[in-house]
């Protein structure tokens, strides 16, 4: 049996909540991947960084790296401030970039492949 009951919310989807935004939520997403490449070294690798909120409202700081086409290494660090992690953060951009870490470039050959039509 199927009963209708009315609902009586002030939380109601149809209008505006009174909840606002969390405010240990992140300010805006950090994230990067730069590579470091030199064919006569046969060096290939990349460096990935990037901030997160966790489930329980921490900011975390995810740091991936190695070579180009593996799954490399992972480190992750957690902060309670965002503040913390974005110094973290840009001391490591300033780090690899003084290693030679650059964006990826266009000119990187990529294989495609045509679609038919």
């Amino acid at each position: 049996m199927n009963h209708w009951h009315v609902i009586d919310s002030e939380l109601s989807l149809d209008t505006d909540s009174a909840i606002g935004d969390d405010p240990s939520m992140i300010a805006q997403p950090y994230q990067l991947y730069v590579e470091r490449t030199d064919p006569t070294k046969n060096m290939a690798r990349y460096y990935a960084m990037a901030i997160e909120p966790t489930l329980f409202g921490d900011c975390c700081l995810t740091r991936r790296w190695g070579r180009i086409g593996t799954a490399g290494q992972e480190k992750v660090h957690h902060f309670e401030r965002e503040e913390e992690a974005v110094r973290l953060f840009l001391d490591l951009l300033r780090q690899r970039r003084a290693r030679g870490y650059r964006p990826r470039s266009n000119t990187t050959s990529h294989r495609t492949t045509r679609l038919p039509g």
